[in-house]
């Protein structure tokens, strides 16, 4: 296999649980530079997409998790024409000759879904078939794989040769009860308070990048005790799938800041359902089509579709195509630091200013969080 824009290495790693072996890796930034060479030691490393001429013979899966800053909800929202995620346009240049690769792994943000009224979708759908693919997709929940993270992501897999309906499609669950909010530990963004909260019961809400000049934008965290915490770095790498201090290698890469390791985890693909995939190429299941409609064109884009020679199919299948173990959040907070006054009292004064509504209790387990720090500061944040 290929790895293009391969961040940190999520797709590879998780794919490699299922012997998949990675023969190049591409990556322009310079702190998940450091990271592949550190964790892929043998495999070549090319930094710019645009500059690679062709992939190595005899590829048979091309994973890409092509860069989704135009297409999040987080991010410019420029759309699928934007100066990132517009290079999903040099994969299919590199795929296009004749004999191309068995596989093609897509992964990304499911507002793409819906930017320019789908507009991203009908651009990458398009360019599949006229290089002659059957494509499908799905969009999965990390919490299906036992991970606590809130995380869901368009996982688009297509072929020429094969069915990836048997891959994506085979198998369904039903999620997993969390819970009583107040017996378990509850995620939220103390960033936040005025447009949204991201509350989940027993997981964090998705990991975020972060700012662009490398200011970490961790998650908060209630626990039952009624204290605040803020998970660590190797607590977010553990979240995503990933071995403790995975990223450390950044600290080599001259002119990275520290807290750039949050922007790679925020942007990495889940090792966990990288794996997922990788077992089901191993063991597709028959497609079974009963349910599935035909979806016009002009129609929003649903959770999970597929399509071929100009024609797309709605399917019904949830986020959660398993139901592996569920592991506590409190199990992922070893790296976990109090969630500051300064930072406690700035969030209340948001949720202030603002209309939202909030979970009963929240807003006074936030009190009490702040009368164990100390009270309000002099200068709130």
């Amino acid at each position: 296999m290929v790895g293009l824009f391969a961040g940190i290495g999520g797709l590879e790693l998780g794919l490699s649980e299922h012997g998949w072996r990675t023969e190049l890796l591409c990556e322009i930034d310079a702190g998940a530079q450091a990271v592949l060479r550190a964790r892929f030691t043998d495999v070549p490393l090319q930094s710019d997409v645009t500059r690679l001429r062709s992939l190595p013979s005899g590829i048979e899966l091309v994973a890409a998790g092509f860069p989704c800053q135009d297409l999040s909800q987080a991010g410019r929202t420029a759309g699928i024409g934007g100066t990132r995620s517009g290079l999903v346009d040099e994969v299919f240049r590199l795929v296009k000759r004749k004999r191309g690769p068995r596989w093609l792994l897509i992964e990304n943000v499911p507002f793409m879904l819906a930017l320019g009224q789908g507009a991203a979708m009908r651009h990458i759908t398009d360019a599949l078939e006229e290089l002659g693919y059957t494509w499908a997709y799905r969009v999965v929940d990390a919490r299906a794989f036992g991970l606590p993270q809130r995380r869901q992501r368009v996982l688009m897999l297509a072929s020429r040769t094969d069915d990836p309906r048997t891959v994506l499609f085979g198998e369904d669950a039903a999620p997993t009860e969390m819970g009583d909010a107040d017996e378990h530990p509850c995620g939220f963004y103390w960033t936040e308070g005025i447009r949204g909260l991201g509350w989940a019961v027993n997981a964090v809400p998705t990991l975020k990048g972060g700012s662009t000049i490398g200011i970490a934008s961790p998650p908060a965290v209630l626990l039952p005790s009624g204290e605040i915490v803020t998970p660590g770095i190797v607590d977010a790498e553990r979240l995503q799938g990933f071995d403790p201090d995975w990223t450390a290698p950044t600290t080599d890469a001259p002119g990275v800041r520290p807290g750039h390791r949050w922007k790679l985890i925020g942007n990495a693909v889940s090792v966990r359902m990288a794996s997922w995939v990788g077992n089901r190429l191993d063991n597709p299941i028959p497609y079974d089509a009963t349910g599935e409609t035909l979806l016009e064109h002009g129609q929003r884009w649903p959770t999970a579709a597929w399509g071929s020679k100009g024609k797309a199919y709605r399917v019904h299948c949830s986020t959660w195509p398993v139901n592996e173990p569920y592991e506590d959040l409190s199990g992922f907070l070893d790296d976990s630091r109090l969630l500051s006054a300064r930072a406690t009292a700035g969030f209340l004064r948001r949720t202030r200013r603002g209309n939202l509504r909030f979970p009963a209790g929240f807003l006074d387990g936030v009190e009490s969080h702040l009368d164990r720090m100390g009270g309000y500061p002099e200068v709130a944040a």
